[in-house]
């Protein structure tokens, strides 16, 4: 009897088990990878944006692969903890990250030698562009309005934030100051420990302009507190369909925003990172992940492995030109 009751426990493990791997996905169920949990880092602190993309995506992933996704955050640096991080991990395909738009701006300020080319690209998911919020109660009603003030102050007196010094949103105000045909500190930097801390500065009249992503404006701009006067891209923010875009007011312009990636050590090997980016193909085609994105108006963006590879040069070689142009470029 008890011979009988374990070959029959046996058999309905097996049936168990072998039903488990029929309803896995069948680019992952007849492969050893993945066969444990993955860890997706992500290079900057729990709940901001790039946390919220981080477990989103890793959500969606555990469903695909039917293994968990962990997302850890490692802060510090500016980036350069967490994104050191990535590079130097195992390329088992344990390990991945979420690169940031930082990672084409931190060797050009001297604080690391990692560049885009330190990674093995897997797949583009955001790009968000900026946008330039002002008071609700400014005198300025579009964007023009704002240029012309900008025009006709003396250098200095008018005052912008919305991250650290040399950060993205400085560099996309040092862009649009200069598509004006002024000196990048035209309107001086106030550095902020981010956006949010940036736009409450600006309800408080500390500054006069917020360049940053309608996402992260959107709490003041829903609050009645600040008004966007144009966003930095070829097309509106469905999301926010009445703040118009600047080419729509003074013309075309090239701004850099921010954008968010997976990718894996560099020596990934060729196999997993065909795995990686099929599934996370299946992630940005989801209606979970397009549901969460859009519903807090960050912007989707597809590009995989070389063609991210590609993207990422481009993102460096404009941050180069802007960091340089704006006198913060160390390299």
């Amino acid at each position: 009897m008890t011979s009988f009751t374990r070959r029959g426990f046996a058999a309905s493990a097996s049936t168990i088990l072998a039903s488990s791997v029929v309803g896995l996905k069948p680019s992952f169920s007849q492969a050893n990878y993945p066969n444990r949990p993955i860890t997706l880092i992500c290079p900057w602190g729990a709940g901001g944006g790039t946390d919220a993309t981080a477990r989103i995506i890793a959500q969606v992933m555990e469903q695909k692969i039917g293994q968990p996704v962990n997302v850890v955050n490692r802060t510090g640096g500016n980036g350069v903890v967490g994104h050191a991080a990535i590079s130097s991990a195992s390329p088992d395909g344990y390990t991945i990250g979420l690169l940031t738009v930082e990672i084409a701006m931190l060797h050009w300020q001297g604080l690391t030698e990692l560049t885009p080319r330190s990674y093995a690209p897997l797949a583009l998911m955001n790009v968000d562009a900026p946008a330039i919020q002002v008071k609700a109660d400014s005198p300025y009603k579009n964007i023009k309005e704002l240029a012309d003030a900008i025009k006709a102050a003396p250098p200095g007196k008018m005052k912008a934030s919305g991250t650290g010094q040399g950060g993205i949103w400085h560099l996309a105000l040092v862009g649009w100051l200069q598509s004006l045909g002024l000196q990048p500190n035209h309107v001086a930097w106030v550095p902020s420990n981010g956006a949010a801390p940036g736009m409450q500065d600006l309800v408080a009249g500390g500054v006069d302009i917020v360049p940053c992503s309608l996402p992260e404006a959107r709490p003041m701009i829903d609050a009645g507190r600040a008004r966007s006067l144009a966003i930095l891209a070829p097309e509106r923010n469905p999301q926010f369909p009445n703040v118009p875009t600047l080419d729509e007011q003074m013309g075309p312009h090239k701004s850099v925003g921010v954008w968010r990636g997976i990718a894996g050590p560099k020596n990934l090997s060729a196999e997993v990172q065909d795995k990686l980016a099929a599934v996370l193909k299946e992630v940005y085609d989801s209606k979970e992940y397009q549901d969460f994105m859009s519903g807090r108006g960050f912007g989707v963006k597809w590009a995989q492995k070389a063609e991210f590879g590609q993207f990422m040069d481009e993102s460096d070689r404009q941050m180069g030109e802007a960091m340089k142009a704006a006198g913060l470029a160390k390299a």
